[in-house]
């Protein structure tokens, strides 16, 4: 057994406004999750200017979201996010159960109790940014070979996605649909998220939404991955004898120890890092970096 990697995060987003911004109530999910392989050692959240009100609550999904309001004008907002995490080794996939095809998953789902506070079942529904899509639904047909085991199935469905589209920074925004992307064949990581998302919940497989980070520098000899530098999405699905298993289409492999989980939900609406309402502001200019560095033992 691998020990545990530490890493160093830094997310940090700038608002700048061409006019003065006089009220701003804002949602920050910049917290790292505390799971069974994943430890935060250390954390903050800098707010300029400093917040009037502040105060953290978790959202229906588990995730810790600072709540946060400016009541003075301001041109300018500031959110930078530091943080220390520990991620060792997610459970071990090596040898799916007999008999656990995607269709016994699919047919489970209904009766399956909740796993980590959140019933598979409610993670198989539409939503706004991950409707039903008859495209996405006919083009993971190939992948659902009857009787095919469910790992193989989803890690099938993942190497085509990753074959069949082309990422490409800008190609698409956040409105961008899961039809448009079939269509254009390229996007982000977002889009392949939310693709394959629409794949399983077409066919009954519960999936949900993961945000977080990607290492940005990659180990000797390792090809450096898609998607870091900037927050990075993969899929989380669930079997009843796996429990929750994360998929990475963008880069065609499952989650490992370089993967930081910040949030997750049905799609990319429940995660967003930071938004809210402002009143005034005029036209708004927004800047993200993101750093993920090893910070050693």
């Amino acid at each position: 057994m691998m020990l545990p990697e530490r890493y160093h995060v830094e997310h940090e987003t700038c608002y700048s406004y061409t006019a003065p911004v006089s009220q701003s109530w804002q949602l920050a999910r910049l917290t790292p999750r505390a799971l069974p392989w994943q430890r935060l050692l250390a954390h903050s959240l800098q707010i300029d200017p400093p917040p009037d009100e502040r105060h953290d609550a978790p959202d229906s999904f588990g995730n810790a979201v600072t709540h946060f309001g400016l009541h003075g004008a301001h041109r300018l907002l500031r959110v930078r996010m530091q943080c220390t995490v520990e991620v060792g080794e997610r459970p071990r996939r090596d040898a799916p159960p007999a008999g656990e095809s995607w269709e016994r998953v699919r047919d489970s789902v209904r009766h399956a109790p909740p796993q980590d506070d959140l019933l598979p079942a409610r993670m198989s529904e539409p939503t706004p940014l991950v409707p039903l899509s008859e495209g996405a639904r006919m083009y993971a047909l190939p992948s659902l070979v009857p009787g095919r085991d469910w790992l193989q199935t989803l890690c099938e469905l993942m190497h085509r996605i990753h074959r069949d589209f082309e990422f490409e920074a800008g190609a698409t925004t956040v409105s961008t649909s899961v039809d448009e992307v079939l269509h254009q064949k390229r996007g982000v990581c977002q889009d392949f998220a939310h693709l394959m998302l629409a794949c399983l919940r077409g066919h009954g497989l519960p999936a949900r939404y993961v945000s977080g980070y990607l290492l940005t520098q990659p180990p000797p000899g390792q090809p450096r991955l898609m998607g870091v530098d900037a927050s990075h999405a993969w899929v989380s699905a669930w079997s009843p004898a796996h429990g929750w298993v994360e998929f990475d289409p963008t880069n065609d492999q499952l989650a490992d120890h370089r993967y930081i989980t910040l949030a997750w939900g049905a799609d990319f609406a429940d995660v967003v890092p930071l938004r809210g309402v402002i009143l005034g502001g005029g036209a708004q200019d927004m800047e993200v970096s993101v750093s993920v560095v090893p910070s050693g033992t």
